[in-house]
């Protein structure tokens, strides 16, 4: 095609694009004038009109909002169809002022044959093109003829390549969406049922992660009132790749959502360090419930083992026996500590008062006042205190930190090997803090102690004024109170719509029961490559307890066989890798070749620092985008520290395991042989790292 060709089909799609953004335009003005009206409402003086006013303020703000999103690449494809009707899909639904339409969202019905449609099923498109744009000029088309019979002789066809293109281009610090290049099969996951489970596995950049993220765009823009009333709860594995994914659901017009890591998902708590494999799976492991109960169950350390008062010159005294007595009938099976803690100290003051009605002290009152006086005193109350403390999780996992605890806790549960790892780990735990792992034990342990009994305090509202009425105080505040209105759930909220795990193939039994307490009336979406799992433990074990978490659910089963991420070459090497498991594992198909083979790089271990910083430079000049480094988990600081503040916000040092569902355009993976070597999950973590890259991959590995 010549070049005038190809300009006056840009122009083609530059009017439309005009007209786009226009209409966008007057619908923004439309927006801020109803949230203007919506002030002067306020002026009537009557309660309901103030109420009135809060309703259009927020759902003016949040249109508003909303099309504020979308600006940057609001349409980027067009379907011609053979009963000669154009339609421009986009991120956002916009019809002209006579209600015709002019851009589909991407999302409804209209627009899956953008996705869906092939040569051998064109679903009634003839022509399908991409467009490509830089704020509101159309800058590349790329079109495929679907339907070569039905297209007329004046269409024309623009480029072979818009889906390579657009892999090719270099990457931010975070992940971005794919709503302009979405290929069948992703499409067909993002659009399954909304009820029941979707489970998706694919292999190294088959776009999982982004299917899971377009899904949840999706289910909110299918049933909103659904989705955004109960919530969309999506699971990382790290802070890090939670970080990473953060602006894709902004992008695609959802701000909605709730995202959290392992290691967040308990309320207060952001652990992101890891456990060495062996102890992870000891953590992960069903058995811990079993060690939990016992600790829940157990005195608190230092707690009085007798009580001693002086009661109107006659000693009132409950040895230990008789106090683990009282203990035993409050604890009662499938009681919750911190939930019966006042029937423990009911039977404490019973166990007091037949003992004075024995000794007959002279002038005892009834029993109800005989335990208002015991009550009042201080002695009294600081026994009950630190003989049955309200107990936070934090607590109780504390003790574990205890070795004559946790043998207690473990014995005929866990091994003695095991018990003396755990013992090991717990050792920093006052100094470190939890590690990811720790996240479900805590969330177990709050379900076994449940909460304390507490008179429920009413929220304040900050805007509350005197007489009942609320009032705003700025037009900063007003938005700022409307959006977070719509959003705002306790810390500790388990009641969600909808819940996403990704990478769950390294979710371990306990964290499945800890996903499962936030979804117990939820749909979900589950992506993630067995190949790809760090989880060393018993895999039936492992079935059984996601199983349980998914319930008796209707499964929706769909695998993604395209990697678009890696190129070939760097793909061929981390196929090469995997095989030394699964020899015979079906491997995803890289789609593209950069014609650049991976550095390979092995140095003594003296020169393993220089090296590593030579090829990161290198990389940065050779890539325009993101350049990862990724370590072994214990030479992640060491690494950090030769690389210093070398490439800015482009370049980032992450652990192996950190690197999960990450991409780079240039990956400088330390040490592959130490990875390697790590029992059981090493070669399948190696396969992950070796993945990450979309341009270049170096290794530096260290002479033997």
């Amino acid at each position: 095609m010549d070049q005038s060709t190809l300009d006056q089909e840009i122009a083609v799609e530059q009017r439309h694009l005009d007209r786009v953004y226009a209409r966008l335009a007057e619908l923004r003005r439309a927006a801020v004038r109803a949230e203007r009206d919506g002030y002067r409402l306020a002026r009537v003086g009557n309660f309901g009109a103030l109420v009135e006013r809060d309703a259009m303020v927020f759902h003016a703000a949040q249109r508003r909002h909303l099309l504020d999103a979308e600006y940057e690449g609001l349409v980027f494809g067009r379907l011609d169809l053979r009963d000669g009707q154009v339609l421009y899909v986009g991120r956002l639904g916009i019809r002209d002022e006579d209600a015709s339409t002019l851009v589909v969202d991407w999302r409804a019905p209209a627009a899956a044959a953008f996705y869906q449609a092939t040569p051998a099923e064109p679903l009634g498109v003839v022509r399908r093109r991409t467009i490509q744009s830089s704020g509101e000029r159309v800058t590349r088309i790329e079109d495929d003829l679907l339907d070569p019979d039905a297209a007329p002789p004046e269409m024309s066809v623009v480029g072979d390549g818009a889906l390579l293109a657009t892999l090719s281009r270099t990457t931010g610090r975070g992940m971005r969406d794919i709503v302009a290049t979405i290929q069948r099969e992703q499409d067909e996951a993002i659009r399954s049922p909304g009820s029941g489970v979707t489970l998706v596995s694919g292999g190294p950049g088959t776009g999982k992660t982004a299917v899971a993220l377009h899904r949840a765009a999706y289910l909110l823009y299918a049933d909103r009132s659904r989705y955004a009333g109960g919530g969309i709860l999506v699971v990382g594995p790290s802070s890090v790749f939670v970080s990473y994914i953060a602006s894709v659901l902004p992008s695609l017009g959802e701000d909605t959502a709730t995202l959290h890591s392992l290691g967040s998902l308990f309320p207060g708590l952001a652990a992101t360090r890891t456990d060495p494999p062996q102890v992870a799976t000891i953590k992960g492991s069903l058995r811990m419930r079993r060690v939990l109960e016992r600790a829940a169950r157990d005195i608190a350390p230092g707690a009085p083992t007798e009580l001693r008062l002086l009661y109107r010159g006659q000693l009132l005294r409950l040895d230990r026996t008789e106090l683990d007595a009282v203990w035993n009938r409050a604890l009662a099976r499938g009681a919750r500590r911190n939930e019966v803690r006042r029937a423990g100290f009911d039977g404490v003051l019973a166990a007091l008062w037949a003992q004075a009605r024995r000794l007959g002290i002279a002038g005892l009152p009834e029993q109800r006042a005989f335990e208002d006086e015991l009550i009042e005193r201080t002695d009294f109350r600081d026994f009950l205190k630190a003989w049955w403390p309200r107990l936070h999780p934090r607590h109780v996992l504390g003790w574990l930190a205890d070795p004559e605890r946790l043998r207690r806790y473990g014995t005929g549960i866990l091994s003695g090997s095991e018990i003396r790892l755990l013992s090991q780990a717990y050792r920093g735990l006052a100094a470190d803090g939890p590690t990811v792992a720790d996240a479900a034990l805590l969330d177990e342990l709050d379900a076994l102690l449940g909460k304390p009994m507490r008179r429920a305090r009413p929220k304040r509202d900050p805007y509350q004024l005197a007489g009942g009425v609320r009032e705003l105080s700025t037009f900063a505040d007003r938005q700022r109170a409307a959006r977070q209105a719509a959003r705002e759930r306790p810390e500790d909220y388990r009641d969600y719509a909808h819940v996403v795990v990704d990478e769950s193939q390294d979710v371990s039994p306990m964290q499945w029961r800890m996903i499962g307490r936030r979804a117990r009336l939820a749909s979900w979406t589950v992506v993630g490559d067995p190949a790809q799992t760090a989880w060393t433990g018993d895999p039936q074990e492992l079935t059984r307890a996601r199983d349980q978490a998914l319930g008796r659910r209707r499964r929706h089963r769909f695998t993604l066989t395209t990697n678009y991420r890696n190129s070939a070459e760097i793909f061929a090497v981390a196929a090469e890798e995997i095989r030394r498991v699964y020899p015979d594992l079906p491997l995803p198909t890289a789609v593209r070749s950069t014609g650049v083979d991976p550095i390979r790089l092995v140095v003594p271990p003296a020169e393993l620092a220089t090296s590593v910083v030579t090829a990161a430079s290198a990389l940065l000049d050779e890539v325009e985008g993101t350049v990862g480094v990724i370590t072994p988990v214990p030479r992640r600081d060491e690494v950090a520290a030769w690389l210093g503040g070398l490439g800015g916000e482009r370049l980032q040092v992450v652990t192996s395991l950190e690197a999960k569902g990450m991409e780079y355009d240039g990956v400088v993976l330390v040490a592959p042989g130490e990875i390697r070597a790590v029992p059981d999950s090493g070669v399948r973590t190696l396969y992950v790292a070796l993945s990450r890259a979309t341009q270049r991959l170096t290794t530096v590995d260290v002479a033997e």
